[in-house]
């Protein structure tokens, strides 16, 4: 059992380690790179009045979740995740689960709010859809996503984060640090003005 804990802690360092960082023309960025220029634009559309949006299935709904709790009450900033239970079930049996993200995001997304896109494969449909409705809107897009290297979802963003693994908990528990790495780097920015 050592063991196996011992090895599942060393691929977890090393996802951390080895995150892949991307911009829309595809430019490989360093990941503190990334990851700043991540904090500086969230932190600009929602001092400008925009607002912050999550999407995500499952455990990635959690994170969402979390998220947006977190960047609204420790970072002041206006933010949301679209997995309330009504509206997923009302969004689902209406139009089909495809457009679970799309539909709120057409409706509430504006011009120069930010999306994050969080994906473990970074295939599902509905988080592709939703993508695709922000980038219609001209929404910012940031995206979060792991397994297959080529996934769809990883070419989506202005700027992509990638979580080289195929274990669901590598790759979920990185995201979650990733979306924290960026809350903490704002909330200590503005501690800083």
């Amino acid at each position: 059992m050592k063991e196996a804990i011992a090895s599942y802690l060393d691929t977890l360092e090393r996802c951390l380690r080895d995150i892949q960082v991307s911009d829309a023309e595809k430019h490989a960025l360093g990941v503190a790179e990334g990851l700043e220029k991540a904090a500086r634009l969230i932190d600009a559309r929602t001092s400008a009045g925009n607002k912050l949006m999550f999407i995500g299935n499952g455990a990635s709904a959690a994170i969402s979740s979390h998220q947006a709790t977190d960047f609204w009450k420790a970072g002041g900033m206006r933010a949301i995740a679209f997995n309330d239970a009504s509206l997923l079930t009302c969004i689902s049996n209406d139009f089909g689960y495809r457009h679970v993200f799309e539909k709120p995001i057409e409706m509430f997304g504006e011009e120069g709010d930010v999306l994050v896109a969080i994906s473990s494969s970074g295939q599902s449909e509905n988080i592709l859809r939703g993508v695709a409705a922000a980038q219609e809107m001209e929404v910012e897009i940031l995206t979060l996503s792991g397994f297959a290297s080529d996934n769809p979802l990883r070419a989506m963003g202005s700027l992509n984060f990638y979580v080289s693994s195929d274990s669901y908990g590598h790759v979920e528990v990185v995201h979650h640090a990733i979306c924290h790495c960026i809350l903490d780097t704002i909330i200590q920015d503005k501690r800083k003005r």
